[in-house]
């Protein structure tokens, strides 16, 4: 496919391109996410922030009369072909392979019928259907390029991880992504109209390690849903309802279980505080809430056993994923978020619990040190080092305001991360991206 694809690159349009108006935002867009349902559960398998991310960005740009069509994987039986996720936003399953049992890594080689399916259910609309093509992760991305190239459409392209940044900052015994996906991304990189990045350095490291044109990439923070992430009713009536104790040191670890994420660091950290502070076991408790996901799950009861080994099984709770509502209570039920990830291209939980008024305690990696404040609204630590994270837990148990104090400065920094903002600035690349195409139509076609 991407052989394929590659000799297609900036060949003029198969389709007549509509030239817009300057300024004028798309009508519709075709949003692509292959290997990951908007209406999957987030914390399972493949599903995470980048769902999260694209249902709230495809109901913010609904809201600005910007109608989006998902096209997604179908990955059970019996699903209808469409699904109305919110007015103006609807969701396409196309049949690509087996159901189930298909992994992220084998998706590639059914990226010729997804891309055929896609093509089948724009066959069904009059020309011009599409204004704008936006992929998301370098699957879609391969899909949308091609798709682009057969609408007469600009490309939006958003990486939201990228492989060489993630073979730079492996855990240790974790499994490096192939060549083939560096490959396809820097074909994607060369032949979208716009890059969206979650942050400066994601911008920066695109340039970098992908050659990206700077003027092509445009910075968009991602957002948070401010109506479900808030304090609410506090601490003790979140504690209440999961049934939690209301003294204790609560670190929380929520998200994918998989050594990019690192929960193996927040328990050694844990063990180490118990060394030092044995005290503190009567009045601590850690809960790890999702599931396996990527090589997590080549070692499904890893994590299990290595709380044994450090002899901390007693104060660990390994919880299923949660909708996000109830996501929402744990937030607001915890002491600290722990996120020692190896890798984050933003990291979306951040804001969430600090906008549900919790800190965060976080690696210095990614897009992490623009979503915490480091020493305001929780800590930053670089390097992996459980010691580190263990020192830092220990202020926490030794001031109990400590968390209070800074949730609160954590609920007003999240404030400034709305979707509404970030589904405005998309827009207006999508604007800059449909203007970036018409100059390179008109400069094909004299």
């Amino acid at each position: 496919m991407s052989q394929y694809i590659s000799r297609l690159q900036r060949r003029s349009p198969t389709t007549t391109p509509r030239l817009w108006l300057p300024h004028r935002r798309p009508r519709r867009v075709a949003m692509l996410s292959v290997h990951t349902s908007p209406l999957h559960q987030p914390g399972t398998g493949d599903a995470g922030g980048m769902n999260v991310y694209i249902v709230e960005l495809a109901q913010r740009l609904a809201a600005i009369n910007i109608e989006v069509e998902i096209f997604t994987r179908a990955t059970t039986g019996g699903l209808p072909s469409t699904v109305e996720m919110a007015p103006g936003v609807l969701v396409r399953h196309i049949d690509a392979g087996p159901y189930e049992g298909l992994n992220k890594e084998d998706l590639p080689a059914q990226l010729c019928a997804f891309t055929h399916g896609v093509m089948q259910a724009w066959a069904g609309h009059r020309p011009g259907h599409y204004d704008l093509v936006h992929s998301h992760y370098w699957l879609s991305g391969h899909v949308g390029w091609l798709a682009a190239q057969r609408w007469g459409t600009p490309l939006v392209h958003a990486m939201h991880t990228m492989a060489k940044v993630k073979n730079a900052n492996l855990a240790d015994g974790d499994t490096p992504e192939p060549a083939a996906r560096v490959i396809g991304e820097t074909q994607i990189v060369s032949a979208a109209d716009r890059l969206i990045a979650n942050t400066a350095e994601e911008r920066e490291e695109l340039v970098h390690h992908y050659a990206a044109d700077p003027a092509k990439v445009a910075v968009v923070h991602p957002g948070v849903n401010l109506d479900r992430f808030r304090p609410a009713d506090g601490r003790a009536a979140a504690r209440a309802r999961l049934g939690l104790p209301q003294d204790a040191l609560i670190p929380l670890f929520a998200g994918r279980i998989q050594p990019l994420k690192a929960p193996d660091v927040l328990l050694r950290a844990v063990a180490v505080l118990l060394d030092q502070r044995p005290d503190l076991r009567s009045r601590i408790l850690v809960p790890v809430v999702g599931g396996l996901s990527g090589s997590g799950l080549a070692k499904p009861e890893g994590l299990q056993k290595l709380a044994s080994r450090l002899g901390i099984a007693d104060v660990v709770r390994f919880h299923p994923p949660v909708g996000q509502e109830q996501l929402a209570d744990w937030f607001r039920a915890a002491s600290v978020l722990v996120m020692p990830s190896y890798s984050e291209s933003f990291g979306l939980v951040a804001i969430e619990a600090q906008a549900a008024g919790t800190p965060v305690l976080a690696a210095a990696v990614g897009g992490l040190p623009v979503a915490v404040a480091d020493g305001r609204t929780g800590f930053l630590v670089r390097g992996h080092d459980p010691a580190a994270y263990a020192r830092v837990l220990r202020d926490f148990a030794d001031d109990p305001a400590l968390s209070p104090r800074m949730g609160e400065a954590a609920a007003r920094h999240a404030q400034s991360f709305g979707w509404d903002t970030a589904a405005a600035a998309t827009a207006d690349v999508y604007v800059a991206a449909a203007q970036s195409y018409r100059r390179h139509v008109r400069s094909l076609h004299g």
